[in-house]
């Protein structure tokens, strides 16, 4: 039978293989924060330039990933998927489109405002800019949801270990992000980064694995 393409269209994954992949980059280079806000403030001072560049990337990024998110949400509603995974497709994509606004506030005001070592400014922007981004609590919940989906599907174009190994990372993103910034336990930072970078890695390959065109089922012999 000939290649059929694929439910999950093509653009959706385009736009989540990208968005994670620019996600990965910016993430390497941003490293765990600090519960310590007067360290926090000299580390992004000592490193502006750095720390704008990384969450603009990051915005490009989540918006990408946002776009995705909407983009499967109208293909599984046509296509009769559960109401579980297209609440995690919504989830995934409000909780990107939130944290856009955490990268932008970081990349143009909290960077200035270190550099200038106007510490009133910093903290207020940081308050706000951590506050929304507690949508990477909700995207590292809907990502585990869909690696879950993934792991449960007759039609799954990754490997189960790999989509159980994205669940567990989307968990641990979630449980890192919860220690650190509502917790101030220093290893939820270190746990944040690298389950989310990790989970990221697993939502490119997931992404760009959507441009493969399906196969259709193998034809049964008499």
């Amino acid at each position: 039978m000939p290649d059929k393409p694929r439910s999950n269209n093509g653009t959706a994954g385009l736009w989540l293989g990208t968005g994670a992949s620019l996600l990965i980059i910016a993430l390497i280079f941003h490293g765990p924060p600090d519960p310590d806000l007067t360290v926090q403030m000299q580390h992004i001072a000592e490193g502006h330039t750095r720390w704008a560049l990384v969450h603009w990337t990051a915005a490009v990024a989540l918006f990408l990933m946002s776009g995705s998110g909407f983009l499967n949400l109208i293909d599984q509603n046509t296509g009769g998927s559960s109401t579980g995974l297209r609440s995690a497709w919504l989830v995934l994509a409000l909780g990107a489109l939130l944290t856009v606004s955490t990268a932008v506030s970081e990349a143009a005001v909290v960077s200035a405002a270190a550099n200038a070592g106007d510490k009133a400014t910093f903290l207020t922007w940081w308050e706000f800019s951590s506050g929304m981004a507690n949508g990477f609590f909700a995207l590292a919940l809907a990502s585990a949801l869909i690696a879950l989906a993934e792991v449960r599907s007759d039609a799954s174009r990754m490997p189960v270990w790999s989509c159980a190994a994205g669940t567990v990372f989307g968990v641990l993103s979630a449980v890192g992000w919860s220690l650190g910034e509502h917790f101030g336990v220093w290893i939820g930072g270190p746990i944040w980064l690298i389950s989310t970078l990790l989970m990221s890695v697993w939502l490119a390959w997931f992404g760009f694995a959507a441009l493969r065109p399906a196969r259709g089922p193998t034809p049964q012999t008499a």
